[in-house]
């Protein structure tokens, strides 16, 4: 069975950077798509960054373009999400999935797994 157990989060001033990773174990790690979601105080699941198996297909929601970069290491079934220019509204648990469907250019919401999340609070 796939584990998922994330790390990096924190406490950071608006503006500052965080990088978080995601390790994955149980599964062939580079045969997966992989996405970040995100849970804000009393809100649902977002979508936030997905990255296919090889690095090739990634995307971002529109709420974090150009400020947050999903990467991965394969090498050491680890992915990862680079958040700069932090805002009080990023400011949520962020989690790694492995989505239910992926083609190219769609991650779903839907997941077959998931971690525990790790929480980031952007505050002054």
């Amino acid at each position: 069975e796939a584990t998922l157990e994330e790390s990096g989060g924190g406490l950071v001033q608006p503006g500052g950077t965080l990088t978080l990773s995601c390790h994955g174990s149980g599964y062939t790690f580079d045969a997966f798509a992989m996405s970040w979601v995100r849970q804000a105080p009393g809100k649902g699941l977002e979508w936030v960054s997905g990255i296919n198996s090889g690095g090739g297909d990634i995307r971002y929601s529109d709420s974090v373009k150009g400020r947050f970069t999903i990467s991965r290491d394969n090498a050491r079934n680890t992915l990862y999400l680079q958040l700069n220019s932090l805002e009080p509204e990023d400011t949520a648990i962020y989690i790694c999935v492995l989505p239910k469907h992926y083609s190219f250019g769609y991650y779903s919401e839907e997941f077959t797994y998931r971690g525990q999340g790790t929480q980031v609070t952007v505050s002054s």
